[in-house]
């Protein structure tokens, strides 16, 4: 299994939060047109990425006879149903102009926990699980 792609979305995602970041640093209110498209393109892609692992990283895992693999599968897959339901929330909350203008503080405050935790949920897959995983596709191929 080539894991490449989920890498590769990884750096999207990331790069929209920062782009996303940017947006609210320049202004809630001046910025809440871009900031609302911002939401929607990012959630397409994180939608996307959520479906491939659910439908093919996750169960192609868990089949894989590995039990340490399994067993990280189980861990992670667990572990993003929260993530991904508080991020689908925010992400159907604010995707419009109108409501980050009539609250930007309370836009700002639930953008920084959900997205905060996203991150730190990416960034801990590229450290520990993909690396896992790539490390017994090399022991197999070997």
């Amino acid at each position: 299994m080539n894991i490449d792609k989920f890498k590769h979305q990884h750096i999207d995602i990331l790069s929209a939060i920062g782009a996303l970041r940017n947006l609210v640093q320049g202004g809630i209110g001046k910025n809440a047109v871009d900031i609302a498209a911002r939401v929607v393109a990012m959630s397409g892609v994180i939608k996307l990425h959520l479906a491939v692992e659910d439908r093919v990283l996750y169960p192609t895992l868990e089949a894989s006879g590995n039990a340490e693999l399994a067993r990280l599968s189980q861990h992670y897959r667990n572990d993003m149903t929260g993530i991904a339901g508080s991020y689908l929330a925010f992400a159907g909350k604010w995707n419009t102009p109108r409501l980050l203008l009539d609250e930007p503080e309370t836009f700002r405050a639930e953008a920084n926990q959900v997205l905060k935790t996203l991150y730190e949920r990416m960034k801990r897959e590229d450290r520990e699980f993909y690396p896992a995983i790539e490390a017994a596709l090399i022991a197999v191929a070997a």
